[in-house]
């Protein structure tokens, strides 16, 4: 039997040993799913576990860490300098389906135009560097002790990628300005369950996006889409992006092809579930 696992920490609640159990059976195969949780002085040694499985995920706070560890990297990995998903075949090969997963979640809404990302660590980073990539101009909106890590990442995009409009701003500063955002992104942990009651940005924000997506899956609505929707922004939570990444992970250590019906069926399932176990 095939034998896959999730590393982080901490990991109280994760979604994902019931996704892939689910792709799993989709994809015809029998595996087991194991939940690592791992504080940071026992990461190192458990390497040479990892290494005898057929593959695993990473999650917080590993996902650079993890890197030195790999024989490889995809140029997704590279690209965005994390790993969340390993295959062991062949050595340990890292790549990076955070954005596959977040693409995917956009319903072929385009990254163009305006595209204000809150948060500018972890997978903002990815956001950021992807939506530039898109052609998007990228407004960067972080706490003010947050500011010179964004720059330093505004420096990175611009070399990296021909033509990069960035631009670094504080959280509180953006209900000032009169730019109108094709896209608000939250990369933030802010409405997150049990604090669901927190917003990353002041709401006033809102009148001024046409389209909004939460990373955060837990709630399945955060305080944040709430108002969204009541301003008329076109709203997508983060449960999609956590399915979808998940799906690419599968293609990577065995092949496995889905329909898109059945991913959908799988996000509704996913969300309901969340919310029956809360």
């Amino acid at each position: 039997m095939k034998r896959f696992a999730i590393l982080g920490y901490p990991l109280g609640h994760t979604m994902s040993p019931p996704i892939h159990k689910r792709l799993f059976e989709l994809g015809g195969l029998q595996a087991e799913y194991e939940v690592l949780q791992t504080p940071p002085e026992k990461f190192e040694d458990l390497w040479p576990y990892l290494r005898q499985l057929d593959g695993f995920n990473i999650t917080i706070p590993y996902k650079q860490q993890i890197i030195p560890f790999c024989a490889r990297l995809d140029e997704t990995a590279e690209r965005y300098g994390a790993v969340n998903v390993v295959d062991c075949k062949d050595g340990a090969t890292g790549y990076n389906t955070d954005c596959v997963g977040f693409l995917h979640s956009l319903e072929g809404i385009p990254l163009k135009g305006e595209v204000l990302i809150a948060g500018a660590g972890g997978v903002g980073r990815m956001f950021a560097i992807e939506s530039a990539r898109q052609g998007a101009c990228v407004t960067l909106a972080v706490r003010q002790n947050g500011v010179e890590k964004a720059r330093e990442l505004q420096r990175e995009m611009e070399r990296a990628i021909p033509g990069a409009a960035v631009r670094v701003t504080t959280l509180s500063s953006l209900p000032d300005e009169d730019t109108q955002y094709r896209w608000l992104i939250n990369a933030t942990p802010a409405g997150m369950y049990p604090k669901v009651d927190d917003m990353p940005l002041d709401p006033s924000v809102l009148s001024r996006c046409e389209n909004v997506f939460d990373a955060i899956y837990n709630p399945a609505e955060t305080k944040l889409m709430r108002m969204a929707r009541q301003a008329g922004c076109h709203v997508i939570g983060g449960m999609a992006m956590l399915v979808w990444q998940a799906v690419q992970a599968h293609q990577y250590w065995y092949g496995a092809q889905y329909r898109e019906e059945d991913i959908a069926a799988l996000i509704r399932e996913m969300e309901k579930r969340m919310e029956e176990n809360r």
